[in-house]
């Protein structure tokens, strides 16, 4: 059973903090079984200590061997080394997580004793209202009892998604960068409505509003977006003028776009990653 795991935390930051805050919200696992750690910041640890009840611990305190679940949460740049401390420490049955962008599954086999099980994992930034859309690869040699259980362990921040490694770059696309694009989609109909007068707070609440209840609509029945859309485009009215616009100035291609560019330059920055922690 989860509740029963025992998960470790190398690393200290943002996003370790926000899977900490959710675990110990939703209950999932007991605080007591999770252990935080870094590697100089005591200040930091003693803050998570006294907020959420974890065990923070130094490196040299962590009981390696009680450990189900050990989560790479500190800064790409520290993966290699703390790879290496974990070799010599961990078992086959235990498991190595990355939520760190450029480390792959390949990389954390490369760096363990061969037959260790891995997952990558990428949430976004709505992790920080437990409202993630989470991807979780395995590695070669996880079994499916961890994968279950370090997905139910993911649902703390929000919805998670099973895929193929391959499709981490274009997941970026979608969901990782994808908040920013409805920032800016609110940002252009804010400013429109204030233009017109509207009070900015107003529309700001409306706008967002709007885009909670659209998603509501999708996640609530099996109908597609462009069904959807249809539905509520009556013949020469309000909508179908504002969608024209839309078309006209090549809308649904600017999306598309956006998404196949930041896929794109998660593609180089993953190399650009493998390639500098290789030969440092």
């Amino acid at each position: 059973m989860l509740r029963e795991k025992r998960v470790a935390f190398l690393g200290a930051g943002s996003m370790a903090e926000s899977m900490i805050a959710g675990i110990v919200q939703k209950e999932i696992i007991p605080a007591d079984q999770l252990y935080v750690t870094n590697n100089s910041n005591q200040m930091r640890l003693q803050q998570l200590n006294a907020k959420y009840g974890i065990q923070a611990l130094t490196k040299d305190a962590l009981p390696y061997g009680e450990i189900d679940l050990f989560i790479l949460a500190m800064k790409p740049q520290g993966a290699a080394d703390a790879l290496g401390e974990l070799k010599d420490k961990v078992r086959p049955d235990q498991v190595v997580i990355s939520v760190l962008a450029g480390i792959s599954t390949e990389f954390m086999e490369d760096h363990l004793k061969d037959g260790q099980q891995t997952i990558r994992v990428m949430p976004n930034t709505s992790s920080m209202i437990q409202e993630s859309a989470t991807a979780l690869s395995p590695g070669r040699h996880t079994d499916m009892d961890s994968v279950l259980h370090v997905k139910e362990l993911l649902s703390c921040m929000g919805k998670v998604f099973l895929i193929e490694e391959s499709q981490m770059d274009i997941f970026t696309g979608l969901a990782g960068s994808g908040p920013a694009y409805f920032y800016y989609l609110m940002e252009h109909m804010e400013k429109a409505g204030v233009e017109k007068g509207m009070d900015e707070n107003m529309v700001r609440e409306i706008v967002a509003q709007t885009i909670l209840g659209a998603a509501k609509m999708i996640l609530s029945n099996d109908e597609a977006p462009s069904s959807l859309r249809e539905k509520v485009t009556s013949p020469n009215g309000t909508t179908a003028s504002g969608l024209e616009a839309l078309r006209k100035n090549n809308g649904g291609k600017a999306i598309s776009e956006a998404v196949y560019h930041a896929a794109k330059r998660s593609k180089e920055l993953n190399e650009e990653m493998a390639g500098a922690l290789v030969t440092s």
